[in-house]
């Protein structure tokens, strides 16, 4: 007889099922709130509900089933520090006198100036957006990481729990707790104060 292969699930495709609950609840909490001007509070325990019974479904499902957590996280453990900027810019930086005088020659100096300056601005906005999306790259991956870890530490007990669906209920109701009692917490507390 062979001996069953655990299944495991990958971090990318946890990720993707976490930006899809994301998505879900943002869309159910929209469509729902049409027709109803509800609170903020209202709509933070709404998404949460949803999330929370997401999560929990899927958490049970894993544990009953066994599942494992296959980690595929890119390595960026080779990056050392200072390397990305490593330019030291002599001094200060000064700015000049931009009068150009009356006349012809400073009306055509000023037009230079001016398409000079605005080319700068443009680049500046260029350099502004990469940064932006380099932090939005940042973010993405350390919620990737966030949502991997808490699901590993769930999915450690898988062995225990596999073909178990009373503990793997318990496990999932515990851990969902944890995970989402904190956040409906601080709402509450932000309601009553």
């Amino acid at each position: 007889m062979k001996a069953s292969k655990k299944p495991y699930l990958k971090g990318k495709t946890i990720f993707i099922i976490s930006l899809i609950v994301i998505a879900v609840t943002a869309v159910t909490v929209w469509l729902t709130g049409i027709n109803y001007k509800r609170a903020l509070t209202s709509n933070f325990y709404i998404s949460l509900s949803i999330i929370g019974t997401l999560l929990f479904a899927f958490m049970t499902y894993g544990l009953y089933k066994g599942l494992g957590l296959q980690d595929d996280f890119p390595n960026y453990r080779n990056y050392t520090k200072g390397s990305l900027f490593n330019y030291q810019a002599p001094g200060g930086f000064d700015s000049t006198d931009t009068d150009v005088g009356d006349g012809l020659s400073g009306l055509i100096v000023s037009i230079l100036l001016w398409i000079v300056m605005s080319i700068l601005i443009l680049v500046a906005m260029l350099l502004l957006e990469a940064i932006f999306w380099f932090s939005l790259f940042i973010i993405i991956m350390m919620l990737y990481w966030v949502f991997f870890r808490a699901l590993r530490q769930v999915f450690k007990h898988a062995n225990s729990t596999s073909d178990n669906f009373t503990k793997a209920v318990a496990y999932s109701l515990s851990y969902t707790f944890l995970y989402l009692g904190w956040i409906f917490g601080i709402v509450f507390l932000t309601e009553i104060i």
